[in-house]
């Protein structure tokens, strides 16, 4: 689990969660787009987070990921700073024995991180910016 500035390769994370016991790995890669609800012309994000708690909620999000499924491994990188249009923004990586718990466990990893990790999104686009939910 990992919150930087740095470009997102999920070659990495993909490698960390494989062993030989697993039958398959789900991914997700979050990408910056060229719009948001109501706005077009987005020309970059910008990510910011709560050092002190983000790394600690995360956990607890892979804690809980791993509780209710079987899996094997589970990793994720959340960029933060600035990414233009195009670029990874997160990644999640979870591998298991069967494809089932591997999707699942992706999808609650990657949809509880949105909800609860303390990292928020400004998006900027041609004449604005705004802060907005659900980084």
């Amino acid at each position: 689990i990992r919150v930087s500035p740095d470009p997102i390769d999920a070659l990495p994370l993909i490698e960390l969660v494989s062993t030989p016991q697993i039958g398959g790995i789900a991914s997700f890669l979050g990408t910056v787009r060229d719009h948001a609800p109501g706005k077009t012309g987005v020309t970059h994000l910008e990510y910011e987070e709560y050092t002190d708690h983000v790394e600690r909620v995360i956990d607890e999000v892979a804690e809980e990921a791993r509780n209710h499924w079987p899996v094997h491994g589970i990793a994720a990188h959340h960029r933060v700073g600035t990414l233009a249009v195009g670029e990874v923004a997160v990644a999640v990586a979870v591998s298991a024995a069967h494809r089932d718990a591997a999707f699942a466990a992706a999808r609650f990893v990657i949809d509880e991180l949105k909800a609860r990790a303390p990292i928020w999104k400004k998006e900027h686009w041609d004449g604005g910016a705004e802060w907005v939910e659900g980084a």
